[in-house]
């Protein structure tokens, strides 16, 4: 493996910096640079060029005499990671046309986004696909049954041949003594073997890493895997079918519908009958269920955070970015409604590796109460556009998964689909429906801390965050002093609103200022604190201190202490920054650069693909879940220039470069945007993409659907 190269920044880096970016200079006033225009041309020397990354003119590919030019940058869809794709959620591994051949009608955004089909040729039956050849294992339905029961057949047409990667010997073998994938799986011969019996029959049967004989006592391959939060087949029928109980949840409900409606009459009658109105806090009545102490968290400057992403946030990705020092993960945004109605899309979205089950760094000042000891890494996301549904899904997650360090509201989610339904960004413009969510979720969660992720705002010209959190902080005015603090443990801000998208800087500056405002806020709380009948002193989390997360743009140590240094942020939550340099983690836990060799960061793919098949096994359905999410990986992970390669540092992760090589062939190979390139690098570890594989980058500047050659 060739050596990984610690970059330090040394004095001589910071004077080749240009003028007019001072590195010293606090985030907020260097997002107001980067707003400034370019002629988008680079010439591989002279002043840094905004929206180009500055490669070194050694490695530009250019002809005699030619500038390298970049194109202006395209909208790309980079908030994909961020909201969901109904029918990249419903339909992967669907096949592709209905009866009579006609093509089926795809629901959602992103219609032209398929992945073919990933199922063998002959789909083995379950009673067979774990035992030996002669098990006497009967097939619970009988002649009606349409799966395959011969096993020679089987072997010899109903599935590929077996993979020669990893050495043709199953990964997951080697790391579990037993491959759950049994018959199916694309290793096969290598946990397979032919015995002699007595009567001279010889039988197929599967081992285990030690060579011994497996799989005929009614076991179906089930193997620890470090998986948590596996929620059971029955829980989701139970919920599919209307069979759960919310107890919590239909009593808050209830005393909320009252109260409203007491509240209601209240102000109507105080505008009419203001001498007739009885005092309605003397009407006021306890909710049944009020939150009961929560576990106290901490956010810090040793906590950086990834951001719940939508398809790139998956467990193998996760477990990657733990291995190089994440303290903080969330689940991918799960929907409130699918969760209720017991779908397994969603409630696989909830499974966490065990590795996340670990207490995150700390040090420093932390919170009165805190105990590092029974805090973990993993929290939930979901969205929801309605009350009922948010308090419900909340009580589900509380019930049925026993491994959340928090659960998060999503209410920055910019997708049409999501914002239309009244969900995602949707509720910065519903301040009194989000303080309602957020206090019945906390009513139904146990002990577990309620949190929100915002927005700046809507639109551009209407920045509502500040105003959001002040609820989130103290409640309502027209309530607050019923009712107390909704009791949300900490919000994180996303500098930018939906209607930018990506296509502008993150605002640091505003998220500066609203750190700043939440210091006050805090303390406002500790005044208002004889104001606050006892019952209600419960409403305010982690001993009256709301945590503020800052995120938007951060791809280097420098921003990440930057923006806990200078904006006053809690911690920083990275989304982008960590897909396309997972290492970034690393880099700020030891407070320099690393430029990772190529052959470093193919380890990194190598160790993804391995995640992934423990995820989604190794058999052709988990090859190419395995496949196709690495190739996700691989389109962020491409945009990836080493630093050794640029000319002036920090790296800015919104520059694209202009066409350049590597320093070697592998280097270059993993810098290709060429989605030939990136299923010639799967195939390195996962073999030859199937036939029927198919798939179609989501960003806009890659608009083109491939299908696999077999």
């Amino acid at each position: 493996m060739e050596s990984q190269e610690a970059v330090k920044r040394p004095q001589e880096d910071i004077s080749q910096q240009p003028q007019d970016a001072p590195q010293d200079e606090p985030a907020s006033k260097r997002a107001r640079l980067d707003d400034r225009d370019d002629n988008r041309t680079w010439t591989g020397k002279g002043e840094r060029v905004k929206g180009v990354a500055p490669i070194k003119a050694e490695y530009l590919i250019l002809a005699p005499g030619q500038k390298a030019i970049i194109e202006p940058n395209p909208a790309v869809d980079d908030d994909a990671a961020e909201g969901r794709d109904v029918q990249e959620t419903n339909n992967t591994n669907k096949q592709d046309s209905g009866k009579g051949g006609k093509r089926k009608k795809q629901n959602g955004q992103n219609k032209e986004r398929t992945f073919g089909t990933f199922s063998d040729a002959l789909r083995l039956c379950n009673s067979v696909a774990w035992t030996p050849e002669f098990s006497p294992r009967s097939c619970k339905f009988g002649d009606r049954c349409n799966g395959l029961h011969d096993l020679h057949k089987y072997l010899k047409e109903g599935r590929r041949e077996d993979l020669t990667t990893f050495g043709g010997k199953c990964p997951l073998l080697e790391k579990f003594g037993k491959c759950p994938s049994g018959w199916r799986c694309l290793f096969v011969s290598s946990h397979m073997k032919e015995i002699q019996h007595e009567d001279g029959r010889s039988e197929l049967v599967l081992v285990d890493s030690t060579g011994e004989q497996y799989g005929d006592d009614g076991s179906t391959g089930e193997v620890k895997m470090g998986v948590v939060n596996n929620v059971s087949g029955d829980i989701k029928i139970d919920l599919s079918r209307k069979r759960v109980k919310f107890d919590k949840s239909d009593q808050y409900l209830d005393w909320l519908a009252k109260d409203t409606e007491l509240f209601r009459k209240y102000t109507h009658k105080q505008k009419d009958h203001e001498d007739e109105t009885n005092d309605y806090r003397a009407q006021y009545v306890e909710p049944p269920l009020k939150p009961s102490e929560k576990r106290r968290v901490y956010f810090g400057r040793e906590t950086p955070v990834l951001a719940p992403l939508t398809t790139q946030g998956n467990l193998p990705f996760r477990r990657l970015c733990i291995d190089l020092g994440c303290q903080v993960t969330y689940s991918e945004m799960a929907l409130g409604m699918p969760l209720l109605q017991g779908q397994k899309a969603d409630w696989t979205l909830m499974r966490a590796h065990e590795s996340e089950t670990t207490p995150p760094r700390f040090s420093g000042d932390v919170v009165e109460g805190y105990d590092n000891s029974k805090d973990l890494k993993f929290g939930a996301q979901i969205a929801a556009n309605i009350p009922w549904v948010a308090i419900k899904s909340t009580e589900a997650l509380a019930r049925f998964l026993p491994h959340l360090r928090v659960i998060d509201l999503n209410c920055g989610c910019p997708i049409d689909m999501v914002y239309k339904s009244g969900a995602g960004s949707a509720l910065l413009d519903a301040p009194s429906k989000l303080e309602r969510m957020v206090r019945g979720m906390n009513v139904v969660s146990d002990d577990i801390p309620i949190t929100v992720k915002i927005r700046m705002g809507v639109r551009d010209d209407k920045f509502t965050a500040q105003k959001n959190i002040e609820r989130m902080a103290l409640g309502g005015e027209e309530l607050r002093d019923i009712h107390g603090a909704p009791g949300c443990a900490a919000v994180t801000l996303h500098g930018r609103t939906r209607q930018q998208r990506y296509t502008r800087a993150a605002n640091w500056s505003y998220i500066a200022e609203t750190a700043a405002m939440i210091k006050r806020l805090n303390e406002k709380k500790d005044s208002l604190a004889d104001t606050i009948r006892e019952a209600d002193a419960r409403t305010l989390p982690n001993g009256g201190k709301m945590y503020l997360i800052g995120n938007g743009d951060c791809y280097s140590h420098i921003d990440y202490y930057d923006h806990v240094d200078n904006a006053k942020v809690d911690s920083v939550m990275i989304g982008r920054g960590a897909i396309i340099k997972p290492w970034l983690f690393e880099e700020i836990e030891k407070g320099q650069y690393l430029d990772k060799s190529a052959t470093e960061r193919l380890a990194y793919i190598e160790k993804f693909a391995r995640y992934g098949m423990e995820a989604w096994g190794s058999d052709e359905l988990g090859i190419n879940y395995t496949r196709r999410f690495l190739l996700e990986f691989l389109s962020f992970f491409s945009r990836y220039v080493p630093i050794g390669l640029l000319e002036y540092l920090p790296p800015n992760l919104n520059e694209r470069p202009p066409a350049y090589r590597g320093r070697n062939e592998l280097e270059t190979l993993l810098a290709s945007k060429d989605y030939k390139d990136w299923i010639k690098i799967s195939e390195m570890f996962l073999g030859p993409a199937p036939p029927t594989f198919k798939f179609s980058p989501k960003h806009k500047s890659n608009s083109y659907e491939i299908e696999a050659e077999g």
